[in-house]
């Protein structure tokens, strides 16, 4: 499986829109009720209809390379497969279309097969489809998703602690961190499944 170095750079890109016809009329700021409205600079219109949203990779830069930054170093000497599945199924978990859309398509490009992609959500019902280590990875990923449902299981994180080492548990849980904030970035900013241009 090729090395697959992109780190989800992907949000500095500002997403084309149409603007929200009604958006200025809720906010009480449009003089002309059907005149069409731009978001303001470093903004986006959002899709479902709602006020712009902010860009953060433009009204954030210092905080965007951050983030960036972050992603980098946690991915850093572990197996390319092994990050898009965390990514894919911590997306699905969040509901995330636009990082679900991007990373399946990242795995694509780097190999991973269509039965695995179709297999990630119902992993456990599917195990002979994932290794020892996805498996501990894709449970540990559920895990600290979902930490608010109940923490992160003793046996889980043994599981995870019995598979990888010390470092690659290290990387594995930041990836996991990783994924889940630039999932909140994507739902929070309101960004577009599919308007990724990579």
């Amino acid at each position: 499986m090729a090395t697959n170095t992109n780190t989800d750079t992907s949000m500095t890109t500002s997403v084309s829109t149409t603007t929200n016809v009604n958006a200025g009329t809720r906010a009480g700021t449009s003089a002309n009720p059907g005149a069409e409205e731009a978001p303001a600079a470093g903004t986006v219109a959002d899709p479902a209809g709602g006020s712009p949203r902010l860009d953060l990779a433009k009204t954030a830069p210092k905080v965007f390379r951050a983030l960036i930054g972050f992603d980098t170093a946690a991915r850093e000497g572990l197996d390319p497969a092994l990050v898009e599945l965390i990514q894919i199924r911590a997306s699905h978990l969040n509901h995330c279309a636009y990082c679900l859309h991007l990373h399946t398509n990242d795995a694509r490009r780097a190999g991973e097969s269509e039965d695995r992609l179709h297999m990630v959500p119902v992993w456990r019902e599917a195990r002979h489809f994932f290794t020892d280590r996805e498996r501990a990875a894709l449970a540990l990923t559920e895990a600290v998703t979902l930490v608010a449902d109940g923490g992160v299981p003793d046996d889980v994180y043994a599981r995870a602690a019995e598979v990888f080492d010390d470092r690659e548990l290290a990387h594995v849980l930041a990836l996991i961190l990783t994924i889940n904030t630039w999932n909140r970035v994507a739902l929070a900013t309101a960004k577009i499944a599919g308007t990724d241009p990579r």
